[in-house]
């Protein structure tokens, strides 16, 4: 025993002794522990053609995703032994392209004091020298919550099956010095170097209301430093799970190194909260000689401000693709099913298809988009012409599939006049849509898509817009309307989210991918994101239909629509 931790210790002492580059993480808390073996059942509507999961269980945050040897590495947590959490050990896929993904053993399990009561979420790094590095979130023998490292046995294999963890573990923990929550202290995010060379982190936390991120600082990556104060807090948000932090150009598509500081970027944190299970992000400036963030001013730091997506997405990640130089967004779906029917079925959770982030013209927000290599599963091309679509319009689109499908669809509005007066009192676009769903006629909209729809329209979900006016401008709401998606009592929420997009001089596109139970909207041209999990009865497979309505009573112009059935995706 003395020898092997000997080994180990120089192990580690070798693998480091060139630093590090680069670090990645998220993370999601369940806290009732359960191990249940499930029978999956034969008939499965709802499993996703193109969207990652695996052929059985529970899944719910991405881990660690990089890039390494041309390979596209996903970790993520997983429980082998039944469709509810627990047992959760670090699964592992590659990928050449983030569509077709192959399986590979676990690559973290509990197996130390500071990670045998669970191995949360964590963080992939790649070193100098393209040596990656994993730093994740361990249940120790105590029930705290420490942080840990673990890094390759074999850097010549590209799929990176076998992981060594450091002797030192955990390298971050909780004492009665540090006043650190043990409950409360998870999800280390991608580090970054600061001017004085020395890496920094920030792990999720909480004082009573105050949700925070702990600023940690090393030299070597193994011996951490706390630093005074937290990199940010927020009053009243509660406990801040998975943080995310990094620089997005203020111009262009491209991603650029998690370290990399100064005028021509500006910096997002990204929290997910705990009591709400939305991930929220502001954008600001780094101070790195204070090593505090600074949210631009205006910037809303509650769940009513921006969101990644507003609809069922959480426990997201980026990274920086290295391979096509962009940040790409990685995310858990989670099931919007009763937990006997996740057991019935044999599985529970899905990943959205990864996104590509950038920052707005406006400097106020994020778009994204899909990535595109997700295109070369179009098959089976229809486009409609340009057409009017006059009040009470229900239009069907064939010649797809329309249960696996991604549909582009832009309007042109040339009319306002019967457009609603927005109430000031509408502020919240959730409760709004709710109010106003696609049944609700209106002035100018409700108009978009009818998908996962049954002939007769029984069940359908409704992705549309509609325009308000309002006091200086009109005002364009977007919606995702599940209260008709199924038969079945499932969660049906609707989500919404006000779009800023001016219909006054600019097309209103929306992009809908749809994957049996998964319909992901992209509106403005990836400006608001919304992604539902539903559970049709009848508009399954080969009996899903897909159409085009206005139930307002202005006419809108349809200046395009492409359609494309999506072959499925070797996901093993």
């Amino acid at each position: 025993m003395a020898n092997s931790c000997v080994g180990l210790f120089l192990f580690f002492a070798l693998f480091l002794s060139h630093g590090i580059v680069e670090l990645e993480a998220s993370h999601h808390v369940y806290r009732n522990l359960q191990t249940v073996q499930s029978a999956a059942s034969t008939d499965q509507p709802y499993r996703t053609g193109f969207h990652f999961q695996p052929p059985k269980n529970w899944i719910n945050d991405p881990n660690g995703v990089m890039v390494y040897k041309g390979l596209y590495h996903l970790f993520y947590q997983y429980n082998p032994k039944g469709a509810v959490w627990g047992n959760i050990v670090w699964a592992h896929s590659t990928s050449k392209d983030l569509v077709n993904w192959t399986p590979h053993e676990p690559a973290i399990f509990p197996s130390q004091p500071s990670d045998i009561n669970g191995c949360w979420s964590g963080s992939s790094t790649i070193l100098p020298g393209g040596k990656p590095a994993m730093l994740y979130t361990g249940i120790d023998t105590k029930n705290s919550q420490v942080q840990n490292l673990a890094v390759p046995k074999n850097l010549s294999d590209p799929y990176l099956r076998e992981w060594v963890k450091s002797p030192k573990n955990p390298l971050m923990q909780p004492t009665a010095q540090n006043q650190i929550n043990a409950s409360s202290f998870r999800d280390p995010t991608t580090a970054w170097l600061g001017p004085d060379k020395k890496w920094r982190v920030i792990i999720g936390s909480k004082i009573d209301r105050q949700g925070l991120v702990i600023l940690y600082k090393s030299k070597d990556f193994v011996n951490w430093v706390q630093a005074p104060m937290p990199l940010h807090s927020a009053k009243d948000t509660g406990m801040w799970e998975c943080p995310d932090f990094y620089p997005v150009p203020v111009s262009g598509k491209n991603g650029v190194d998690t370290s990399l500081n100064g005028p021509y970027v500006k910096h997002v944190l990204k929290i997910s909260l705990d009591d709400t299970k939305h991930d929220l992000y502001t954008i600001g400036s780094y101070d790195s000689l204070k090593d505090i963030y600074i949210p631009d001013k205006g910037s809303v730091e509650n769940d009513s401000g921006l969101r990644y997506d507003y609809g069922k997405y959480y426990a997201s990640k980026t990274f920086l693709d290295s391979i096509k130089n962009r940040r790409i967004l990685c995310g858990w779906l989670n099931e919007s099913s009763s937990v006997a029917d996740d057991i019935k079925k044999g599985w529970a959770g899905v990943h959205a298809i990864p996104r590509q982030v950038w920052l707005d013209k406006s400097g106020k927000q994020l778009i994204q988009w899909p990535v595109a290599e997700i295109q070369k599963l179009r098959t089976n091309h229809v486009s409609l012409p340009s057409r009017l679509l006059k009040g009470g319009s229900v239009v069907e689109v064939s010649g797809v599939t329309a249960s696996q499908a991604d549909v582009d669809i832009s309007y042109k509005i040339s009319d306002f006049e019967k457009a609603e007066v927005l109430n000031p009192s509408w502020t919240n676009p959730q409760l709004l849509c709710s109010q106003k769903g696609a049944s609700v006629k209106g002035g100018v909209g409700p108009f978009g898509l009818l998908v996962l729809a049954s002939k007769g329209l029984t069940e359908n979900t409704a992705v549309f817009f509609r325009i308000f006016k309002g006091q200086n401008k009109y005002v364009v709401l977007m919606c995702s309307d599940q209260s008709r998606s199924s038969l079945k009592a499932n969660d049906k929420t609707t989500y919404g989210a006000f779009l800023d997009v001016d219909p006054l001089h600019q097309s209103l596109s929306l992009r809908s991918l749809i994957d049996h139970s998964i319909v992901e909207s992209f509106g403005g041209g990836g400006k608001a994101c919304m992604s539902a999990r539903v559970y049709p009865t009848l508009a399954i497979n080969n009996a899903a239909h897909l159409y085009v309505f206005n139930n307002g009573s202005e006419a809108v112009e349809i200046s395009k629509l492409n359609a494309w059935s999506m072959k499925k995706a070797i996901i093993n």
